[in-house]
């Protein structure tokens, strides 16, 4: 399943009955006549770099989608999907020029306007043909739009003029058979009622008539789409629509004002009489031509951003912020608001609501009651929300949370890591100062100094930290490693470095997790590591890890050797998720010898190959997947053991002869033993549970699989003080 944000409309197209928006990672379009709304994610395997033009093609059914990357998608009508990566191979053309601006379709063939010069795509076969550079001296120059107009070819460059080129001349390719007919920088350009229309860079419409340009209407703003639909004539800046008809009258103008809260355009079409207007933060809004007071989002339903920073998972639903800070901790200082999936979709708390918490990246609920929730501001402070209501930010004013101390004079309250304890109090990070360990417990604070501890505490940062039973804080830092607090044993630290006595591969610590068996587990900028027994740190005062020595192709080597270990889960049969920041997602075994799964944009409905976070649903196995490109999830197995057996459920039940995947005995408590036998009393598999969940791939003993008739499935606790006895019917 995928979770995209379909509100930053980068592009729109049309056809005669249906209207096509891009969002950066997806696209959805939506019928004038059945109303039917249709969403193409990377699910279906769509998977752009950031789309920045979508075509359809009415004649062909193909809906053309091209990216910054230069990348060009082709979705054809049945759903099929083909990836055109000939622009992103051309070795001549650099890799910085390849963006796709603009796609225009003329007698079979696709011109593709990039910011190297024009690309022809042949829409029958999918073939590219020629690629013409305009520039001097054949040279690339950014081309942001074209037409046909009387036989010849014009293209509108960015600072270059306008070129046309006799269409029919089978030198093209040539930039000597091109010729510069208007001078200066153009956005865009169209052919309408037997006319050029042009649009400059600062936002006047031109007529262009025999060398001459003869202005048309002045917008007030940089014109961003310039297009003819349905026999309209569209002009949008971010403030301003106009439509024509085709006789160059006005028929409508709409400003951003007319928008409850406001909004920027980016691109409108006009389809069966409605005008489809881009926006964006706000989707698709459509209104009609002859009544533009009525308006209405057609949206689809989804997060508010695509570039999803952080996810937190409770029983009941899923909470996403946006941040963010880049690798480096410098924030964004943007607002962006919060998302929450729910069993009924997304809610969204909108950047105005959220109190100025700007660069949000992380979050917290609260154990004992859902309602309550905190998300830290890495430029504000901390925002507590109530009923899904931000009703509180803690700042300087109102906390002991304090400035960023390392540049005098900056005001940034940049609170990150939050996590609670068993007691129900909330810890957090306060970076960049001297006490940047607080707790907000009952209404009351306190703070923990670090300068004892840090070689220098106002410059650190910290990634997000973890508690474990003991009460102990592990705390990932940038600068100086992992850092272990406990309040409890007369406030003792352990810092777990990069010498060789810590044995990390980098002190940039990016994630930590504790799995089943008490093990911890550390994500650094440069590989893995893990420590045994967490407990350790009660006794001892100088903590060491371990890196995992896999066998790979005949050879040791390190398990994630020198990669950007994003984020650690650890699932209900004490596997690991662990994200990356450029290699995609691994799920690994408890002990972490053998790779279960490697999953990357190239082999999953992965939107992207970095992971900002992961998150599990332990009570149905599902696995979140948080990138900068959209979310997806994979219907996991693992699921975390339950306290008895009175809950154990088979499914699918019966396995009928269609069913290829596994039986899932589910609702276990750990370390359950489990025997299917048949009816007779055979033995035919036995195992040790590790999780709340055990999968049978209905073999005896993995070798043939078993035939039709009803199996007994025998489990009881580790010490035999419960047992249950459950029936599974396989028809062959």
């Amino acid at each position: 399943m995928g979770h995209f944000s379909y509100n930053n409309i980068q592009d729109i197209t049309q056809s005669s009955n249906r209207v096509y928006a891009a969002a950066e990672s997806a696209i959805f379009s939506k019928s004038t006549i059945t109303f039917e709304l249709k969403t193409t994610t990377s699910v279906d395997g769509l998977k752009p770099e950031t789309i920045t033009a979508i075509y359809y093609s009415e004649v062909y059914d193909r809906t053309i989608v091209g990216s910054s990357n230069g990348l060009l998608i082709v979705v054809n009508g049945d759903d099929s999907i083909v990836n055109k990566v000939d622009i992103i191979e051309e070795t001549t053309v650099p890799p910085g020029t390849k963006k796709i601006n603009h796609i225009y379709e003329h007698d079979g063939k696709a011109y593709i306007s990039c910011d190297f010069g024009i690309a022809v795509l042949n829409l029958q076969t999918l073939e590219f043909g020629d690629t013409y550079y305009l520039g001097p001296n054949g040279t690339e120059i950014a081309v942001n739009q074209t037409t046909v107009l009387n036989g010849y070819i014009y293209a509108a460059t960015e600072n270059n003029g306008i070129s046309r080129g006799f269409l029919n001349n089978p030198n093209l390719n040539d930039f000597n058979q091109w010729t510069e007919v208007y001078g200066g920088n153009w956005s865009g350009i169209v052919s309408f009622s037997n006319t050029l229309f042009a649009a400059d860079n600062l936002g006047t419409v031109y007529r262009l008539d025999n060398g001459t340009a003869i202005p048309f209407n002045t917008t007030g703003g940089v014109i961003t789409d310039l297009r003819v639909a349905n026999n309209h004539l569209v002009v949008t800046n971010p403030f301003r629509i106009l439509v024509y008809n085709d006789s160059l009258v006005q028929i409508l103008q709409l400003f951003e004002n007319a928008f409850e809260g406001g909004v920027i355009f980016t691109a409108a079409t006009v389809v069966s009489g409605q005008l489809f207007i881009g926006t964006k933060a706000h989707g698709v809004i459509e209104t009609y031509l002859n009544n533009s007071m009525v308006k209405n989002n057609i949206t689809p339903n989804g997060p508010l951003r695509t570039n999803i920073f952080s996810i937190e998972k409770t029983s009941n639903s899923l909470w996403a912020v946006f941040g963010s800070y880049n690798f480096y901790f410098t924030p964004d200082e943007q607002v962006k608001g919060i998302s929450k999936l729910t069993q009924e979709g997304w809610i969204n708390i909108p950047k105005d609501d959220v109190l100025g918490a700007a660069s949000i990246g992380d979050i917290a609920v609260n154990p004992n009651n859902e309602s309550e929730v905190f998300a830290s501001s890495y430029h504000r402070g901390l925002l507590r929300i109530e009923d899904d209501t931000p009703v509180q930010l803690y700042n300087e004013t109102n906390s002991p949370l304090e400035s960023q101390q390392l540049v005098a004079n900056y005001y940034n309250i940049r609170v990150n890591s939050l996590a609670y304890d068993d007691s129900g109090a909330l810890w957090m990070t306060n970076d960049m100062t001297e006490k940047p360990l607080k707790v907000f417990r009952n209404g009351n604070w306190s703070s923990y100094d670090f300068t004892d501890v840090l070689n220098n505490a106002i410059s650190n940062k910290y990634q997000k930290m973890i508690i474990d039973r003991n009460g102990t804080k592990w705390i990932p830092s940038i600068n100086e490693g992992l850092i272990a607090f406990n309040e409890t044993l007369g406030d003792k630290f352990i810092v777990i470095g990069a010498d060789d006595i810590g044995n990390l591969p980098s002190e940039y610590v990016r994630s930590v997790a504790i799995d089943n068996s008490n093990r911890l587990w550390i994500g650094t900028s440069r590989g893995l590591r893990v420590m045994p027994g967490i407990d350790r740190f009660l006794t001892e005062n100088i903590l060491t890890t371990n890196a995992i020595i896999i066998e790979e192709d005949g050879l040791a080597q390190e398990l994630l050797y020198d990669q950007d270990v994003t984020d650690i889960e650890v699932d209900g049969s004490n596997n690991k998720w662990l994200g990356t920041s450029g290699a995609g997602a691994f799920l690994v075994s408890p002990d972490g010898q053998r790779t279960l799964f490697h999953f990357t944009k190239q082999n999953s409905p992965l939107p992207s190959n970095t992971i900002n976070d992961i998150a599990i649903d332990n009570a149905t196995g599902d696995v979140y997947f948080a990138t900068d490109k959209g979310m997806v999830t994979y219907k996991g197995t693992s699921t975390e053991a339950a306290g008895d057996l009175s809950n154990v459920y088979v499914f699918p039940n019966p396995v009928r002869p269609d069913f290829n995947g596994d039986v899932n005995i589910s609702g276990l408590i750990d370390n359950a033993n489990i025997k299917i036998t048949d009816i007779s009393g055979n033995l035919v598999y036995e195992t040790t549970s590790e999780g709340g969940t055990v999968l049978w791939d209905t073999r005896a003993f993995g070798s043939y699989k078993v035939a039709s008739g009803v199996y007994m499935i025998f489990i009881a606790s580790e010490d035999g003080t419960e047992t249950k006895v459950k029936k599974v019917m396989i028809i062959r």
